[in-house]
C-alpha cells in the first residue's frame, strides 16, 4: 500500500544545504559504446583512444561520492539498476525548481532511463510533476538555479538536429518560463561541437556553476555570445568569479557539486581550483578521485539530481 505522505521538493540554487539527493547508478552499464552511439564529444574521445572507463572503476567513483554526501547526513535516493544501460548521469533525466520536477525530454538513445525512477516518483505528488511536450528538449545540465535567476543553456542554431551535443531548445525555455513565471529566466547560447570538447560544452553547467553564497565558476569561451558572460559577470560581480582556462573546462572544473554554502565537492586533480576555493573563499572542499567518470562527458553535478535543500 502507498503511504500519503510525499516529499517536499525544495530546490532554489545550486549551494544551500543539500537535505535529499538522487545519486546515479553506477550497476551494469554495459559494454563499451561504438563510436557513432556516443552522444558526446568525451565520450568519443575515451572510445577512440581506448580509456572508456571500466565498470568497477565507475563503483569505485561513485561509492566515494556517496560516502561523503552520507557523512554530511544526506538522505541519498538511487534509481533502479536497468540491465545494460548507463545511468551514472542523473541530472539529465529531471530537475527540480521550487518544489516542481520536471521530467525532462532527454534524447532518444536514453529515453529507457527514466522507468528506473519510479522508485522516486512514487513519492512526490502528481502536482508537482510536469512533463514537458515533445517538442520542449531540455536536460537538467543546462538548467543552473540561482535563486530568482533561473539559468537555460541553449542552442538554437539551424542545425541543431545535427548536433548530438544540442541538448536544449528555444521552445523549452519558453515552457519553462510559462511553468515559472515569477523567476528571471535568462536563456544562454552555448558554443557546441560534436567532434571536440575543447571547442564546445555539452552543457551549461560545463561552463558555469555558482558556488558558496555569491560566488561562481566560468569559463568565457563556452558562451557564444560575449554580453551572456558580461551578464552573469554583472550578476556575481568580477572578484566574486574564477575563470576557468580551457584544458580545466576540458577537465570539467566547473561540475563541481556544493552539498551546502560551504562545502563544495571537487576532483582531487583541481589543484587549482580546489587550492583557490580554500584559500580565497574560505570553502571546506571535499577532493575525491572521479577522473575516470570524466571520460563519459560529466563529473559530480551531472551524477545528481537534488531534490531538497534547506533554505539557508
Amino acid at each position: 500500500m502507498h503511504k500519503a505522505y510525499f516529499m517536499n521538493l525544495h530546490i532554489k540554487n545550486e549551494t544551500s544545504t543539500l537535505k535529499a539527493v538522487v545519486l546515479g547508478q553506477p550497476g551494469s552499464i554495459g559494454k563499451i559504446p561504438d563510436p557513432e552511439h556516443t552522444y558526446d564529444a568525451k565520450s568519443l574521445e575515451s572510445v577512440l583512444n581506448g580509456i572508456y572507463p571500466t565498470e568497477e572503476s565507475i563503483y569505485k567513483e561513485m561509492s566515494g561520492f556517496e560516502k561523503v554526501l552520507l557523512k554530511y547526513g544526506v538522505q541519498v535516493f538511487r534509481p533502479w539498476t536497468l540491465e545494460n544501460c548507463n545511468q551514472v548521469f542523473a541530472r539529465d533525466v529531471a530537475f527540480v525548481i521550487d518544489d516542481k520536477i520536471i521530467n525532462s525530454n532527454i534524447i532518444p538513445d536514453r529515453e529507457d532511463e527514466k522507468e528506473a525512477y519510479e522508485v522516486i516518483y512514487d513519492q512526490i505528488a502528481y502536482n508537482k510533476i510536469f512533463n514537458l511536450p515533445e517538442r520542449a528538449h531540455v536536460e537538467g545540465g543546462d538548467v543552473v538555479l540561482y535563486n530568482d535567476f533561473v539559468f537555460v543553456g541553449l542552442y538554437t542554431g539551424s542545425d541543431y538536429a545535427d548536433l548530438k551535443t544540442a541538448r536544449t531548445n528555444l521552445y523549452a525555455f519558453n515552457f519553462l518560463k510559462e511553468i515559472f513565471p515569477e523567476k528571471t529566466m535568462i536563456p544562454i547560447e552555448l558554443v557546441k561541437n560534436d567532434l571536440n570538447s575543447r571547442l564546445g560544452v555539452l552543457h551549461l553547467d560545463c561552463a558555469f556553476m555558482p558556488v558558496a553564497r555569491d560566488k561562481a565558476l566560468i569559463y568565457k569561451d563556452g558562451f557564444k555570445f560575449v554580453k551572456d558572460y558580461k551578464l552573469i559577470i554583472d550578476i556575481f560581480g568580477k572578484e566574486n568569479i574564477f575563470e576557468i582556462t580551457q584544458e580545466e573546462m576540458y577537465q570539467m572544473n566547473t561540475n563541481v557539486f556544493s552539498i551546502s554554502p560551504d562545502v563544495v565537492v571537487s576532483e582531487s586533480n583541481f589543484t587549482r581550483l580546489n587550492n583557490y576555493m580554500k584559500q580565497q573563499w574560505g570553502l571546506t572542499v571535499e577532493q575525491i578521485p572521479y577522473a575516470e567518470i570524466s571520460k563519459m562527458g560529466g563529473l559530480f553535478r551531472c551524477s545528481t539530481l537534488p531534490l531538497v535543500r534547506a533554505n539557508d
